[in-house]
């Protein structure tokens, strides 16, 4: 009889945990909009660094990242976030104007997204101090690992 119990008692445990994995699944569309909503932030003029730790916090430690044809090498390494974080300073602040639409969301199982959007993008290289000016279509394809992004491809239309 107390085996009986035992197993029972197990079986109820075993089954609420996983019932609770469940309700914790992340909600890929709307990780997909809190993503754009908190990159585009780190492009606008006057961002802040808190901007920047707000869109960090939603990558892995060890982010792979690929932006073609500049980045080709997407390779996951121990300092991936602290690579973006020195990167992505050092430009922060160069555009004058930013504006971003998002396009479109796609989710692949519980894996995956694809966001497609169209930026425009005006301001100053800090690297040659030459005027930039451009506007394009992007897609950017998120690996997403224990509820945050692992790898990111990004593509230009």
């Amino acid at each position: 009889m107390k085996k009986w119990l035992l197993v029972s008692l197990c079986f109820v445990f075993s089954t609420t945990v996983f019932a609770h994995g469940d309700a914790k699944e992340l909600d890929l569309k709307k990780f997909a909009q809190t993503y754009f909503d908190t990159m585009v932030k780190t492009q606008l003029p006057g961002t802040t660094p808190e901007a920047l730790e707000d869109y960090l916090a939603l990558l892995k430690d060890d982010i792979g990242h690929s932006h073609l044809p500049y980045v080709t090498d997407d390779s996951r390494q121990p300092d991936g976030k602290q690579a973006m974080r020195k990167g992505m300073t050092f430009y922060m602040g160069a555009h004058t104007e930013y504006k971003a639409e998002l396009l479109n969301v796609f989710v692949f199982n519980h894996s995956a997204i694809a966001i497609r959007y169209k930026n425009s993008v005006k301001g100053i290289h800090p690297q040659n101090n030459q005027e930039i000016a451009y506007s394009q279509v992007m897609m950017e394809v998120l690996e997403i690992e224990d509820g945050k992004v692992a790898v990111i491809r990004k593509y230009h239309e």
